[in-house]
């Protein structure tokens, strides 16, 4: 009986706030067994060329994608591009515009932690991370490593939550914009991990209502921490609106302990079929 070939559709590199290189990302997808995985770093397409170009050494289908931050509602909301194009000039444009907003954001945090007598500013956190796109999630390990927490949960709920007092909002787009951004360079949307936001189920409603209108095209209905009864919650609801099942585990590595590529925490499986119906369904938008 030939085995079901899996893959895995959100993944993080250290090129944002993964722990792993790019190419290591496909020595781990080779000895796990995918036959593909999606590089979705946080506002960033930097890793994908070399994540590419090490699939092809060892017969591993890296689809080029990000995560975007988006707010709606006061609610941190992410939107995940499959198959972009990260050499189109508009959504190059556009990232830059991101990162700007990041590092401005990351400059006036490490301000107030300094303040209170934390040793840290933005050169120190790129000297101790470098090539990544500098997230909370950087912070935290910075944190931990300086021995100013015991643990990285411990960072946020002290340092870095959105009520702590040194938190600094990002500017981020809407999540309609997000979803028309990737459509314009032929790529997938997908609303990643809907559970997570916490907006009941009449208000994850309205939302799809909302990102179908703009050309929503799929979902993250197979999860790393969705129960059984979730991921069926989802897939119905994804039927429902008309929507493409994706998954993943979220994989970031060290920051993320007992979550697996591939795997997620045990149960995640995700099969080839799931990448198969978002492939054609690219084909029938864009003619490619």
């Amino acid at each position: 009986m030939t085995q079901t070939k899996t893959v895995d559709l959100h993944v993080h590199s250290d090129k944002s706030d993964g722990s792993f290189s790019p190419s290591q990302l496909v020595d781990l997808a080779a000895a796990k067994g995918l036959c593909a995985f999606a590089l979705t770093d946080h506002d960033t397409t930097a890793g994908i060329k070399e994540a590419v170009a090490a699939g092809i050494r060892q017969n591993i289908e890296v689809i080029p994608g990000i995560e975007f931050s988006t707010e709606y509602l006061g609610k941190d909301i992410h939107i995940v591009g499959l198959f972009i194009d990260e050499d189109a000039p508009a959504f190059l444009a556009h990232l830059d515009s991101f990162v700007h907003a990041r590092i401005e954001r990351n400059r006036e945090m490490c301000e107030r932690l300094s303040k209170d007598g934390i040793d840290i500013s933005y050169e120190k956190l790129l000297e101790a991370f470098p090539g990544s796109v500098i997230t909370r999630g950087h912070y935290s390990r910075y944190l931990f490593e300086h021995g100013y927490v015991q643990s990285l949960p411990e960072a946020f709920a002290r340092y870095l939550g959105d009520h702590t007092k040194y938190f600094v909002p990002r500017k981020k787009i809407s999540p309609s914009a997000a979803v028309e951004l990737i459509l314009s360079v032929k790529g997938i949307p997908v609303l990643a991990h809907p559970t997570l936001y916490r907006l009941g189920g009449d208000g994850l409603r309205k939302l799809l209502c909302i990102l179908k209108e703009a050309g929503l095209v799929g979902m993250e209905a197979v999860y790393s921490t969705y129960s059984a009864g979730e991921e069926m919650e989802m897939r119905q609801l994804a039927s429902r609106f008309g929507l493409l099942v994706s998954g993943g585990s979220d994989f970031h590595g060290k920051s993320k302990p007992g979550l697996e590529m591939g795997t997620g925490y045990g149960k995640l499986f995700i099969p080839e079929s799931v990448l198969t119906a978002l492939k054609e369904k690219r084909k029938e938008l864009f003619h490619v």
